[in-house]
């Protein structure tokens, strides 16, 4: 976990130059977070192809899918909100070895989301233009069976669950990162006084001075 925390810290350090810039990455995945150096846990965002401004916007349609923001699969607006979704996507695939969303295509990558994350708040839905490929006309999820004939139904798999985690701290700053609404979602700069990573500066702060 530790090793996690300090590929994040830096993470978040590189969105924070970003945002200074009001730049958004647009394709955050594992992929795209280099090591430095194979022995050494510094490590460096790369692949900006897809970069913008985030007040000059190209495309509608961004993000490798598992890393995808319900905002751009929805068809809103976006923000530099998205990057920290991505971050929470690669957090939980750090942890665990595998991606927390694996949709097959976008209608089951929207169902693995709703599945842990519950179904997205009404004034959000409404602003979507693509809400009637997942809503029907009375606003009810589309739930469709996968290949393997699963279907993922709204809320019935907790984020600890899909983590297989017990600490309390690092599940909350993954679920800041992955809220629906991107204006409550986490900013890097808040990330950095979230409890998961304060006590981790606190620490090295502490052995410092000893």
């Amino acid at each position: 976990m530790g090793l996690i925390r300090r590929f994040t810290i830096q993470l978040l350090n590189s969105l924070v130059l970003l945002r200074k810039h009001k730049l958004i990455h647009c394709d955050l995945k594992p992929e795209n977070v280099l090591l430095k150096h194979p022995t050494k846990s510094s490590i460096k965002v790369i692949d900006f192809g897809s970069s913008c401004l985030e007040s000059e916007k190209v495309y509608t349609y961004i993000q490798s899918r598992f890393y995808r923001s319900p905002e751009v699969i929805m068809g809103m607006e976006y923000s530099m909100a998205i990057d920290m979704w991505s971050v929470g996507c690669i957090l939980a695939e750090l942890y665990t070895g595998y991606p927390l969303f694996p949709g097959e295509n976008e209608q089951e990558q929207f169902a693995c989301i709703m599945e842990i994350q519950g179904v997205p708040e009404k004034h959000l839905i409404e602003k979507a233009t693509r809400r009637k490929v997942f809503f029907d006309s009375n606003g009810l999820p589309r739930i469709s069976p996968n290949s393997k004939g699963r279907k993922r139904r709204p809320g019935t798999k907790p984020l600890s669950q899909a983590l297989k985690s017990t600490d309390d701290n690092f599940i909350d700053f993954v679920n800041r990162c992955l809220q629906w609404d991107p204006e409550r979602r986490m900013t890097p700069e808040d990330a950095f006084n979230h409890a998961w990573i304060a006590r981790s500066s606190s620490s090295s702060k502490k052995q410092h001075r000893s």
